[in-house]
């Protein structure tokens, strides 16, 4: 009478030994994969936002996937490797040349911020006194000792991509090879963690699709916003004859990945500098690009791109993005607010899942709770990122 006992009890032990298990290997899956981490997070979303442009390709070549496959891995060569390949060279060419004249006294930090000091009206020049800020050769060595340095780690940049050229190339290889089968096999993939992931269905589903609508709202977005802003503050610079423009166009589509920081971080300085200088039309122009033309940029573009997919509010994405660069470096652009909207989607779900149990149940959730989901849920949608 009593043997099913124990067998009921085996099996719960053996459910248990179980999931221990998948746990460990899944964390030493996990750290096998940590060298090449960034290759394999680049290749999962380039599999995210161009795997229905390599579906809908397949059903025009008559179901020919590796054809399809091919092409949109070459297009992505083509457009985005190749181009920021060359960049990046020339980005170290440049910080070089510069690093250079920095040296050799040709740029003068501590002369530039005497001129912008002299510019000053006198009340805040009186403030700036009082903080000791117009020790010119302290300026010189202090601010200038850090602009020299920082130079030097990006000129040095080419060197250790010169000497690190096999691991780059390997995790370039991986990426790309890693990007092919997402391409061509995605949905059968995504299909198979779907089916795997210890959820209820409803809850799975929502999360999973979740995770894609930021993913491909971060990268249609930020990145596009990010290259358009970068792109025409580089322009604006080398038109007006800014030394080192590619650079501070990459600054300024790195820094518009920061909402209420932005470009302004490098286009105001510049105005300032400009203005400081004598130069008050170049100064005009580049504060009225950089109101009118670069930060238009980003209030016509990103609702256009991005829409209301992550309904983040601007501060959630401010700290998510800061704390994810802080934490992961560039990959941490993606990884902080995919990791934010999760949260919130996750405590969504939790809220949504106790208000059906407490219908069900016949106990609603107190009002005041109840009045505070409804406001955060309002001031969501408000906010959009």
């Amino acid at each position: 009478m009593h043997s099913p006992r124990p067998q009921s009890q085996g099996m719960q032990t053996e459910d248990i030994g179980f999931a221990v298990l998948v746990v460990l290997i899944s964390l030493a899956a996990a750290y096998l994969l940590a060298p090449y981490f960034g290759a394999v997070l680049w290749g999962v979303v380039a599999a995210i936002m161009f795997q229905p442009l390599t579906a809908k390709l397949t059903k025009r070549l008559d179901g020919r996937k590796n054809l399809a496959t091919s092409i949109v891995l070459v297009g992505l060569i083509a457009l985005f490797v190749v181009p920021t390949i060359l960049l990046g060279i020339n980005i170290a060419n440049e910080a070089t040349a510069i690093y250079g004249k920095v040296s050799s006294g040709q740029i003068d930090v501590g002369r530039i911020f005497q001129q912008v000091l002299n510019a000053l009206p006198d009340r805040i020049r009186g403030m700036v006194d009082e903080y000791g800020l117009t020790d010119l050769e302290n300026i010189r060595r202090q601010f200038g000792s850090s602009i020299t340095s920082g130079l030097q780690t990006v000129a040095g940049r080419a060197l250790t991509v010169g000497q690190g050229a096999l691991s780059f190339v390997a995790a370039l290889g991986v990426m790309l090879y890693l990007s092919y089968f997402l391409l061509r096999d995605g949905q059968r993939y995504g299909d198979m963690v779907r089916t795997s992931l210890p959820l209820h269905a409803e809850t799975r589903d929502a999360l999973i699709d979740n995770f894609l609508l930021v993913v491909r709202a971060t990268m249609r977005g930020t990145v596009v916003v990010a290259v358009v802003q970068g792109a025409l503050g580089g322009l604006l610079f080398s038109v007006l004859g800014i030394e080192g423009a590619l650079i501070w166009g990459v600054l300024m589509g790195f820094f518009s990945l920061l909402p209420a920081v932005g470009t302004a971080i490098i286009w105001v300085p510049a105005a300032i500098y400009l203005f400081a200088t004598g130069d008050t039309v170049k100064a005009g122009i580049v504060v009225f690009c950089g109101v009118f033309i670069i930060g238009m940029v980003d209030n016509v573009l990103r609702p256009i791109l991005v829409g209301r997919d992550t309904r983040l509010p601007d501060f959630v994405v401010l700290i998510a993005t800061l704390s994810g660069l802080e934490l992961f470096g560039l990959n941490g652009f993606i990884i902080g607010p995919v990791i934010a909207a999760l949260f919130i989607a996750v405590w969504n779900q939790h809220r949504d899942r106790r208000q059906a149990k407490a219908d069900v149940a016949g106990s609603p959730i107190p009002p005041q709770t109840q009045v505070n989901a409804e406001r955060a849920a309002e001031e969501s949608v408000a906010h959009p990122s």
